[in-house]
């Protein structure tokens, strides 16, 4: 089987993986190849349709909600806020104007509490983080992005690394590179890929005790004609001890229809034993607990468990939760000096596991290539 050659592979198809591909083509590097297991790009940003329905983040769409990141703070985030410019995107402040529901347990009725604005102002996208997505895949050359492409095995050969790829009919690609860019989560591939050589031990160590943000959460939304909740005076925020939602947030888009959405407050190994069905019954039983009958019948709902995801979550992953000091995304020395370059959220030292964290990461990794290159250039002239 003749091996397939480019000079730079990018291992992941999400925010960091697209942003890095979007920055090599503004430099003019073209030979660049996108490789994503899923069948569609945008990783851990997921969107459904009013209907609750899953949607392809490669289309634009105004109507739709998110399941993965739906945040961002531009006063926090500049760098993230640069690329929403950029791209053309519409951003909008989260609403938060009313009263918010605090739940303290099931023997008392939920309190109007006075709601809060945060500070610095949240902001979000027309159309959801999948805006991101599509913007990007819009602009890049259709050769680059390969779906389905799920890399099994890195070889660390004197002048190349040899990729290992299943395109999930059992037909193995092997493709030829200079430098590979790691757009996903540290200890994703620490855990899932395979090395050889294997990696530095302490740096192996290091990835593998790096927590993939947001994997051990379960997200639900509902979908309403209306927003109601606002005719009431309340923001549809909401806090609650009896669940399963611990976190209630209105994400209703402007000009389109309006949406609840919250966090799972039931551990991840509970979930294993619970069917998502099961769990949205709750949810929407929680919902109209809160906010009336009305939100018990949304026109769509959805719950995506990024436990169960076995491209975001591993099993170490299930009891360790929040953002944790960045990795190295290299290694310092050995065959990998140079060759592998971590460019996912959690390697980034300023946002660790945010939108913003992937495209600080991914910024990164491409300066990092083009100092590498300066460096060979100079090293050849002399």
């Amino acid at each position: 089987m003749t091996p397939q050659r480019t000079r730079i592979a990018i291992v992941g198809g999400g925010l960091a993986g697209l942003a890095a591909a979007w920055r090599l083509q503004q430099q003019g590097v073209r030979d660049v190849v996108l490789l994503e297991a899923r069948a569609t790009a945008g990783g851990r940003i997921l969107s459904v349709d009013a209907r609750g329905s899953r949607v392809d983040t490669a289309l634009p769409a105004l109507d739709r909600f998110d399941l993965g990141p739906s945040w961002f703070w531009p006063a926090m985030q500049p760098q993230l806020d640069r690329l929403v410019t950029e791209l053309g995107l519409e951003r909008f402040e989260q609403h938060n104007e009313g009263d918010m529901l605090v739940e303290r347990s099931a023997q008392q009725l939920p309190q109007r509490v006075r709601g809060y604005a945060s500070d610095p102002i949240s902001m979000r996208l027309t159309g959801g983080t999948g805006a991101l997505v599509a913007a990007l895949l819009a602009r890049l050359d259709a050769a680059v992005v390969r779906t389905g492409q799920t890399v099994r095995r890195l070889r660390c050969e004197s002048t190349h690394v040899e990729l290992t790829v299943d395109d999930g009919a059992g037909d193995p690609t092997t493709w030829e590179i200079e430098r590979v860019l790691l757009a996903m989560p540290p200890r994703l591939a620490a855990t899932r890929l395979q090395f050889d050589p294997p990696l530095p031990p302490d740096l192996a160590r290091r990835w593998l005790g790096t927590p993939t943000w947001m994997a051990p959460h379960a997200k639900y939304v509902a979908v309403y004609d209306t927003p109601f909740w606002r005719e009431q005076g309340l923001s549809g925020g909401a806090r609650s001890g009896v669940g399963p939602m611990g976190e209630i947030h209105d994400v209703s888009m402007p000009g389109g229809h309006a949406a609840l959405f919250g966090f799972l407050g039931v551990s991840a190994r509970v979930r294993r034993q619970v069917s998502d069905e099961v769990l949205r019954t709750h949810c929407r039983a929680q919902l109209a607990r809160l906010f009336g009958e009305r939100a018990h019948t949304p026109r769509g709902d959805a719950l995506k468990d990024w436990a169960a995801d076995p491209l975001t979550a591993t099993e170490d992953d299930l009891d360790d939760a929040g953002h944790h000091a960045a990795a190295p995304p290299c290694s310092a020395d050995g065959a990998w000096q140079g060759r592998l370059i971590g460019i996912g959220s959690e390697w980034s030292a300023q946002f660790p596991g945010y939108l913003a964290g992937a495209v600080d990461a991914a910024e990164r990794g491409v300066r990092q290539i083009g100092r590498e290159n300066d460096r060979l250039r100079k090293d050849a002239a002399t």
